[in-house]
C-alpha cells in the first residue's frame, strides 16, 4: 500500500455560484423526505459555502448557534429556518407532490 493521504471531503467546498447551490438545495429537497434535520444540515452546508459569520448576523444569531441549529443535531424552528433561507437569498416554495 502506497502512503496516500486523502483530505476530508465537504460539500461546501464545491458550491461556488448560486446555480450549483440550488442544484443542491432541490437535491436535498428530493431526498431529505420528511427529514428535517437533513434540510438544516443541508442549509448549514450552504452556509458554510458563504460567509457562517455574516449570515448568523443578518439572522440576529451567534455563530455558534447558527452552526448548532444548522448543525443535524440541533432542532430550529421553522422560523430560524425561513430567516436562514432569506438571508442566503431563497426562498421556500411549495409544489404538489
Amino acid at each position: 500500500m502506497t502512503g496516500e493521504t486523502f483530505s476530508r471531503y465537504d460539500t461546501a467546498d464545491y458550491l461556488k455560484t448560486e446555480g450549483d447551490i440550488v442544484l443542491y438545495m432541490e437535491a436535498v429537497m428530493e431526498e431529505a423526505g420528511d427529514d428535517p434535520a437533513f434540510i438544516a444540515r443541508a442549509l448549514g452546508t450552504v452556509a458554510r459555502a458563504r460567509n457562517m459569520s455574516r449570515l448568523a448576523k443578518d439572522v440576529g444569531m451567534s455563530r455558534e448557534g447558527l452552526y448548532k441549529a444548522l448543525s443535524g443535531e440541533g432542532n430550529p424552528s421553522f422560523a430560524t429556518v425561513m430567516k436562514v433561507a432569506n438571508a442566503l437569498g431563497m426562498r421556500l416554495t411549495f409544489q404538489p407532490a
